[in-house]
């Protein structure tokens, strides 16, 4: 007598969801820009800098399970109201997710990716600040999860009130 195995019909129907995935296909320096208007001036001076920073991100969906996430840093530093250089870089990278949806997907694109993308664009901005003749700037690290909750709350508050607005004209 042999030992058969039979599965039942509703069980080999059943998918099961896909596990998540995220892999960096590729990290590159999108754009790349440095301005020191004052050219040698600069360098006569004696001067208290005041450093202004920004960043943003962008994400793009190139193909199935494929983002592009740029991080873009820009820092404006000046003497009094004379600008002494401006310095950006558009960071960007190629990651391969799947699997993840919704909040998740959002979370991964906005503080995962660009905290992985931020130690390129921290080494690209104080090399070419060297090779401009410049002392290296320490940027700070970012929280990007913190940012992310900021600008989901904010969004909620938004809605919120854009619904109360409109449940009040009618």
């Amino acid at each position: 007598m042999t030992d058969e195995t039979t599965t039942a019909p509703e069980a080999a129907t059943q998918e099961q969801p896909a596990a998540p995935k995220f892999a960096v296909q590729r990290v590159y320096v999108k754009d790349l820009s440095f301005e020191t208007p004052q050219g040698a001036a600069a360098f006569q001076k004696q001067w208290q800098p005041k450093v202004n920073q920004d960043l943003s991100t962008k994400t793009s969906k190139i193909a199935d399970e494929l983002y592009e996430v740029s991080l873009r840093i820009t820092v404006t530093v000046k003497h009094e109201e004379e600008t002494i250089y401006l310095i950006e870089v558009d960071q960007a990278g190629l990651f391969n997710i799947g699997g993840i949806e919704g909040g998740q997907l959002a979370q991964v694109l906005n503080v995962t990716c660009p905290g992985m993308l931020l130690p390129y664009a921290r080494e690209a901005i104080d090399s070419t600040l060297t090779k401009g003749s410049y002392p290296p700037l320490m940027i700070p690290p970012i929280n990007f999860d913190a940012l992310f909750a900021a600008a989901v709350q904010q969004a909620a508050a938004k809605e919120n009130n854009e619904a109360g607005t409109e449940s009040s004209t009618h």
